[in-house]
């Protein structure tokens, strides 16, 4: 098979670049290869501010991209190998595709606390999200570890379990903010009942696989993942939370321990030995850069393939986008990398336009989306919006905080350097999204101003706005 441009992966990254190229080269055909029969679909957009967006995730068959742009083609299929010198992928099955242009959007995996255990699970995709519902439906305790995105959500959907919260900072929901709006969300965490915010309808389309369906890698969940999936466990009573602080899992057994019967037991550094029916491993990720035929691209600290400011790889010809790529450019004074779904979909949308403009030979310049960080998401029921240095992220600790919060409704924090805005947490509905961004885009000087930048009683954000 012959094809202008071929995509590997079926995840954010993936099929937005496809979506992209079918866009910007309708006469070029594209091929996406994808190991699962379902691919990640970003629908909903709804822009919030000029560089802000919100947007569903839907689950889709392979066709239906098919379907919807012509010039794509979807191979459902584990690629084995890529020879880049001849330009040729080639799959499980032994079809050989030839191309000119090639995006790795292959994702991540999760970083697993122990590997091979049949009691610890790491969700990251379908499959993983398929074997946590089939286990929490007999479980009474489990262990939750980590301290990001998915973490926070496991911990604040599940009910009818005793969970115990094991993280390694001083607060919880660490990646994502800081120890004000961790006292802020504790509320939600210490005072939760079996009906509340678990029954509430959501908009979105639900997450199904069916028989054979199932691959192991397949692309990272969007945006309400715990919605199709059983969250609930056999303990009749309230759901109670535990949190271990400061501390991290060293060790699991299945041996068994203080007349307790469990299937697994974990050691923690801080000396206790918990036991419960299985422990979920949600401590990041770890990119799959690993292809045979491409052991020679060049990759970051983090075992991400590094790309320049065009997605392009060490290798001629070759991109790279999403949650297996490594930024390594020199970056706007705002923007920094995380691997999160905003920034799969940025990617996959620029690495198409790189690959489209360096197909024809033609010059363009780098989108504006990597000038500033945002991300929006929900913790605990509450819309979280992230901008720029939202934890003074870059500034060695020399910042200045405005802070105001209203207890169960909304929480702003706002990081300042030199009069100047850096970054801010929005948490609950605050509209002062745009305010933010025009402030860290423009860096007006607001020492005039001070800390009636966030004076409930002055209208500020439609002044700046």
């Amino acid at each position: 098979m012959d094809s202008t441009f071929i995509i590997i992966g079926g995840g954010i990254a993936g099929v937005s670049c496809a979506e992209g190229l079918a866009f910007l080269a309708p006469e070029e055909k594209v091929v996406l290869i994808t190991a699962s029969s379902l691919i990640k679909a970003v629908t909903n957009i709804v822009p919030i501010s000029q560089n802000l967006t919100q947007f569903d995730v839907e689950e889709r068959n392979i066709v239906t991209l098919t379907e919807m742009h012509p010039s794509v083609s979807v191979v459902h299929d584990l690629v084995v190998r890529v020879d880049n010198e001849n330009k040729l992928v080639e799959t499980k099955s032994g079809q050989v595709i030839r191309y000119k242009k090639l995006c790795l959007c292959t994702g991540a995996s999760p970083k697993l606390i122990t590997e091979n255990s049949p009691h610890v699970i790491g969700i990251r995709d379908t499959e993983s999200v398929e074997k946590f519902s089939s286990r929490i439906k007999n479980a009474k305790r489990i262990v939750v570890v980590g301290n990001g995105g998915i973490a926070t959500e496991i911990v604040h959907e599940i009910r009818g379990v005793e969970i115990i919260w094991v993280i390694k900072d001083k607060h919880i929901s660490a990646t994502f903010v800081d120890p004000g709006a961790a006292e802020f969300f504790q509320n939600k965490l210490t005072q939760r009942n079996d009906k509340s915010e678990c029954d509430r309808v959501v908009k979105r389309m639900k997450y199904t696989v069916s028989e054979g369906q199932v691959t192991k890698g397949g692309a990272a969940l969007g945006p309400d993942w715990h919605s199709s999936c059983n969250v609930k466990g056999t303990s009749v009573a309230s759901s109670k939370v535990q949190v271990e602080y400061e501390c991290e899992i060293i060790g699991v057994s299945s041996e068994q321990q203080d007349n307790e019967e469990w299937p697994i037991y974990a050691e923690l550094t801080n000396g206790k030995i918990i036991g419960c029916d299985f422990i979920v491993s949600a401590t990041g990720v770890v990119p799959n850069s690993t292809l045979n035929g491409l052991e020679e691209l060049n990759k970051g600290g983090d075992g991400g393939i590094l790309v320049d400011s065009k997605l392009q790889t060490s290798e001629k010809d070759l991109f790279a986008a999403g949650d297996v790529c490594t930024v390594n450019w020199n970056l706007a004074e705002h923007w920094f990398q995380m691997r999160l779904w905003t920034q799969a979909l940025q990617m996959g949308r620029y690495a198409a336009k790189s690959m489209a403009c360096d197909l024809r030979g033609e010059d363009f310049f780098q989108d504006f989306c990597f000038e500033l960080f945002t991300h929006v998401t929900k913790f605990f029921g509450f819309k979280v919006v992230l901008l720029g240095l939202y934890n003074g992220q870059k500034l060695n600790g020399s910042y200045e905080i405005l802070l105001r919060m209203t207890k169960n409704v909304e929480y702003i924090k706002l990081i300042l350097k030199d009069g100047k805005l850096k970054g801010a947490v929005l948490i609950g509905e605050t509209d002062l999204e745009e305010m933010c961004e025009n402030l860290i885009l423009n860096q007006l000087d607001l020492t005039i101003y001070g800390e009636d930048l966030l004076n409930p009683d002055i209208d500020v954000e439609d002044y700046f706005d």
